[in-house]
């Protein structure tokens, strides 16, 4: 029971330790080619798993290929890739912020193409969770973080909507099918990667710019974050798509600023009393997702 709500929480935590990590890298490497590299590593890591488990081998329906693919460009090459901008532009905390846009988002378009119904509870939990989850990020930070700039927010707006996208057509796809979910990380991860390649040559742009020296200290630090934040993460996000609805799962999926607060005491950072109460709101919301 609840094998995508746990998997979508799963995913969340890892997600908000590879985005600790994220940060430290995004100010070494530029957004693509992080994106590229640590694509290009959990892909590696789920080949190898496919054929440890012997399932390198399988027949997938070809409706659900191509919208795993299409979900892969739109979700992780242009979404992610949208969002590592975000964070240059605006900092951590105003990105998520505004990726608090793709559960609502996801939500309405699945009831409007997969004709996915969700109870009210479900829409109250996932207000909850949302709301809980923008009072923590909202608060002001000690620290400036970005510029504020016009074109963050556009990054931003875009990265929750690719992000939203995403998560209907793999929902689309993995939905009462025989896909297994490594199989669709594989698929969306390829496409993503094909994506941001053809990004790079557009923008003319070498895996390796000038004044970037691919150090084994930076590349170990990317393999990890890859491990956890793709790797890992992806499988478990696309188990979570394929087992709970599109709506709740992306709300589920977008607590990481939540899983943070506990990281952040662990390391020694102070967390305020709003960021407590903002947490034990989104905990109630994703209580009352999981008893709809």
């Amino acid at each position: 029971m609840f094998q995508g709500e746990i998997a979508a929480l799963s995913a969340a935590g890892l997600w908000a330790f590879a985005t600790l990590m994220f940060g430290r890298l995004g100010k070494q490497l530029p957004p693509l080619v992080l994106n590229l590299v640590k694509g290009a590593m959990a892909i590696g890591l789920i080949v190898l798993t496919l054929a440890v488990r012997q399932q390198l081998l399988a027949s997938l329906p070809i409706r659900s290929v191509v919208l795993l693919l299409v979900s892969g460009v739109v979700g992780i090459g242009l979404g992610d890739t949208a969002y590592f901008a975000t964070v240059n532009a605006l900092g951590a905390r105003r990105a998520l912020l505004l990726e608090m846009l793709a559960p609502p988002m996801a939500a309405l378009m699945s009831l409007i193409f997969l004709q996915e119904q969700l109870a009210v509870v479900a829409w109250v939990g996932m207000a909850l969770t949302i709301g809980g989850i923008v009072w923590v990020v909202s608060e002001r930070s000690p620290k400036a973080e970005g510029t504020g700039s016009p074109m963050g927010v556009i990054f931003g707006i875009m990265a929750a909507l690719g992000q939203s996208i995403g998560s209907v057509l793999s929902r689309a796809a993995l939905a009462d099918t025989v896909v297994d979910p490594l199989w669709s990380s594989l698929l969306r991860l390829s496409a993503g990667l094909v994506c941001i390649g053809g990004l790079l040559l557009w923008r003319r742009q070498t895996v390796a710019p000038n004044g970037i020296r691919f150090s084994s200290r930076l590349l170990g630090g990317v393999a990890i974050a890859a491990f956890f934040g793709t790797y890992l993460a992806i499988w478990l996000q696309q188990i979570a798509l394929k087992h709970s609805p599109a709506g709740i799962a992306q709300s589920l999926l977008a607590t990481s600023p939540i899983m943070v607060l506990p990281m952040a005491l662990i390391i020694g950072e102070r967390v305020t009393p709003r960021a407590i109460c903002g947490a034990v709101v989104a905990l109630l919301g994703i209580w009352l997702l999981f008893s709809h």
